[in-house]
């Protein structure tokens, strides 16, 4: 095994540790910079552009991120509790069709909770008009109430948004929604339930 400042043999020449490594980091940094090219591939210059303004437009998180405590139920469990379009939606990734749930035309002023645990998720103050005919916020209550998978059904590339507690299926999180975030949060009225505000 070479020792560091001894030469290391590649095809038949003599290359120092620090060329080795500086060969390395090169390869490392055209492997990383293609992995980013791949992963923006497809996109369109305002889809990047609305990502990263909505990113830099987000307020900063303060102290570290709260911790939410999962909710673990069988099936069987969920099927007792849960209508069966809740069900096919929360724990299958099912959705309804638009303009047909009971919340897409929602304007009462309150809280959007996920309709299997309760976990507190939208307000009413972030919900806008999409035209989707499914409820759209530009924002969550809390980012830690929610949670972000990539979903490459139905062949395209989405982001799917499931509650924090009990990881049941909301809807997904595209990049074209209003200021102040530029996110459209596109969630299903069967995987939501509303609490009015009083």
């Amino acid at each position: 095994m070479p020792l560091p400042g001894d030469g290391v043999e590649c095809e038949g020449r003599t290359m120092s540790a620090r060329t080795v490594l500086g060969v390395g980091l090169a390869v490392g940094a055209v492997l990383g910079l293609k992995f980013i090219a791949d992963g923006l591939a497809g996109q369109t210059e305002a889809s990047i552009k609305a990502g990263l303004t909505s990113a830099l437009a987000a307020p900063a998180e303060k102290g570290p991120r709260k911790k939410v405590e999962k909710v673990m139920k069988t099936d069987e469990e969920w099927k007792a509790i849960l209508t069966p379009i809740q069900y096919q939606v929360l724990r299958q990734k099912g959705t309804e069709r638009a303009f047909t749930g009971a919340l897409w035309d929602n304007h009462k002023k309150g809280l959007y909770v996920c309709a299997a645990c309760g976990l507190e998720l939208f307000k009413s103050d972030t919900k806008f008009d999409s035209g989707t005919g499914w409820p759209s916020f530009w924002a969550p209550l809390d980012p830690a109430h929610v949670e972000e998978h990539s979903d490459v059904t139905l062949g395209m590339r989405r982001t799917e948004t499931v509650c924090a507690r009990c990881g049941g299926h909301l809807g997904h999180v595209f990049p074209d929604g209003p200021k102040p975030t530029g996110q459209r949060n596109c969630m299903t009225s069967a995987g939501l339930s509303f609490v009015e505000e009083k």
